[in-house]
């Protein structure tokens, strides 16, 4: 009699989810509404939040929810997230940056990047210092590191002296490929928030994002006169330089610029692709996914080409050197004038390049390389 092939269990955090959108949910979203597929694989997706798990991933009899009972990280961390390991049997544990420290079973561990490393000055020392020492003990503690570019992978080899990191590159939901009535959105959007005519930035608040950059040209370029300003983001570490340029203009300016915080993934899309332009101006990053999914919308886009940037080729006209003010509003101002073919054109180099079925295979190799 032949003997049954057990099934592999793996656990997820997802208590990134309970946060609302952000880079490392748009990737777990991705990578395992792709992975699910297999029915060879059990996966156990825990958070807070169990409803919204769900949404995100659906129902099938390869897939479980595990309810967190603390919303206290290191709760989870030390107790929660051990016993549910040991109580389901799991094979495999898949944390983003930090990992638990009481080890029941095989760890996988995406560090995204160590910016803070290679960009110190843009980040907190204390919160440095504990980011370093919390994702180097996390990727040594790992039987599997994966990281989303050949950017982050060179750094994190580098830094942290290991071999073998993996690259499951980001991708874009087939949300932001599909068609939709730009003018009826934007009706939408005024009846809503009454702005009418914008340009977005959508990023979290962190120096190294350089939000102050966008609102100096938006004022050098008397920008205000034909569009309002929509900055969609939470709050990281404060941007001095903007709220200094904010607090001095005057108070007509003001109120074409319009900042949101805690935006649900839907209002966030429909601003996205109300917008004429949207602006992607960061220092430093280990991917960078808003301006993908913005040509993915067909929506004009201008990104910074620095770090893991660079790898955006299909956009190489119309990205620009973060440090360079000029050349950032020269990029700016020809953003404005593309036309529905180039937009074409981009979407479709993007979706050739970008996959998340190309990031789910190079997980699954990582993966049989530690399976017994």
């Amino acid at each position: 009699m032949q003997k049954r092939m057990k099934r592999t269990n793996i656990f997820v955090d997802c208590h990134v989810f309970d946060d609302g959108f952000q880079g490392t949910t748009t990737y777990l979203k991705g990578l395992y509404q792709e992975l699910v597929k297999d029915t060879t694989i059990h996966f156990f997706f825990a958070g807070d939040d169990v409803e919204n798990l769900q949404k995100n991933f659906g129902s099938s009899p390869n897939i479980s929810y595990l309810k967190y009972k603390s919303k206290n990280k290191f709760f989870r961390l030390i107790f929660d997230i051990p016993k549910m390991i040991k109580s389901n049997n799991i094979d495999f544990a898949h944390f983003q940056y930090i990992v638990s420290p009481v080890k029941r079973c095989k760890y996988i561990v995406t560090t995204h990047d160590v910016l803070f490393i290679d960009f110190p000055d843009y980040f907190p020392r204390l919160n440095a210092l504990k980011n370093k020492f919390l994702y180097k003990w996390s990727v040594k503690a790992s039987d599997v590191v994966l990281t989303v570019s050949e950017y982050s992978k060179a750094q994190i080899e580098k830094h942290f002296a290991v071999k073998n990191v993996w690259i499951t590159t980001n991708a874009v939901s087939e949300e932001f490929f599909e068609t939709y009535e730009k003018k009826k959105i934007q009706d939408e959007i005024f009846q809503k928030h009454d702005i009418s005519k914008y340009i977005i930035c959508i990023s979290r608040w962190e120096p190294r994002k350089k939000q102050d950059l966008i609102l100096k040209s938006y004022i050098n370029l008397e920008l205000y006169k034909k569009y309002d300003l929509v900055f969609i983001g939470d709050t990281t570490f404060e941007n001095k330089k903007y709220n200094e340029l904010y607090a001095n203009l005057d108070n007509e300016i003001k109120q074409k610029i319009h900042t949101f915080e805690k935006v649900p993934f839907n209002e966030m899309l429909s601003f996205l692709r109300g917008s004429e332009l949207l602006i992607y101006p960061s220092i430093a990053e280990g991917f960078g996914i808003p301006p993908l999914e913005s040509v993915a919308a067909k929506v004009p886009t201008i990104t910074s080409n620095a770090t893991a940037m660079s790898d955006f080729d299909f956009l190489k006209e119309y990205s620009f050197d973060p440090m360079n003010q000029q050349d950032f509003e020269e990029k700016l101002l020809l953003a404005l004038t593309i036309d529905d073919l180039e937009l074409d054109e981009f979407s479709t180099a993007l979706k050739q390049k970008y996959s998340w079925k190309k990031a789910a295979i190079a997980y699954q190799e990582a993966l049989k390389t530690k399976k017994p």
